[in-house]
């Protein structure tokens, strides 16, 4: 039987997440997840006329979510790791479970573990004990080395790789086609430009960007 889920964000990354879950259920030849919709708080105009192709309904604003059944999941599909803590924020007064969202062409290692609310895209590779916290969005073709610690909350944006043995701390972004080097600490709350090769290590709350990066 499908398990229903509630999508949280109706903006590009929460119609990707459908696209997502629309491969799970092709892959498995039966629908696993079943979309009830999308539940946003403030989608635009242009965003509403794109759900309105999708065959999914616009459900509401987050408060929708209060008194639904338990067997109700969510996955929240907003990119920001910043917004994305906040909208957790809020759902844990509604007591729902979340969703983990694997593409059926991701590779994640046996030995890896991850936390609820974890994405990944299409082509996504995570190779060999790595830890991934809670909420943490991996986007498309993004590789994690070995030995990797992946705090909640963290977004690494397409085509990005961090190398082994990185720590990678809460609500780090990581831009389009960076790099972080093997054994580097990356703050929580920095962000990493896009392109960017970082070199050493990161302190908490800062912005870097550039070969190398500084």
């Amino acid at each position: 039987m499908a398990i229903d889920v509630v999508i949280v964000g109706a903006g590009g990354f929460g119609r990707e997440v459908l696209g997502i879950i629309r491969a799970i259920n092709r892959t498995a030849g039966e629908p696993v997840w079943s979309v009830l919709g999308f539940v946003d708080d403030a989608l635009d105009e242009a965003d509403l006329k794109r759900v309105r192709h999708l065959d999914v309904p616009l459900l509401g604003p987050l408060q929708w979510l209060d008194g639904r059944p338990p067997t109700t999941h969510v996955v929240i599909g907003v990119g920001s790791p910043a917004a994305r803590r906040r909208i957790d924020d809020r759902l844990r007064q509604f007591g729902l479970p979340a969703a983990t969202i694997v593409h059926p062409g991701a590779e994640i290692g046996p030995d890896c573990s991850y936390q609820e609310g974890f994405v990944a895209a299409g082509g996504v590779r995570v190779t060999t004990n790595v830890s991934i916290g809670r909420h943490v969005h991996l986007n498309l073709n993004v590789t994690v080395g070995h030995d990797c610690l992946l705090g909640d909350f963290v977004t690494v944006n397409p085509l990005a790789a961090i190398s082994g043995s990185t720590t990678v701390g809460s609500g780090v972004l990581v831009g389009t086609t960076a790099a972080v080097l093997q054994k580097l600490t990356v703050g929580a709350d920095s962000t990493v430009g896009a392109g960017a090769c970082v070199v050493r290590d990161v302190p908490a709350g800062v912005v870097v960007k550039g070969v190398p990066a500084r």
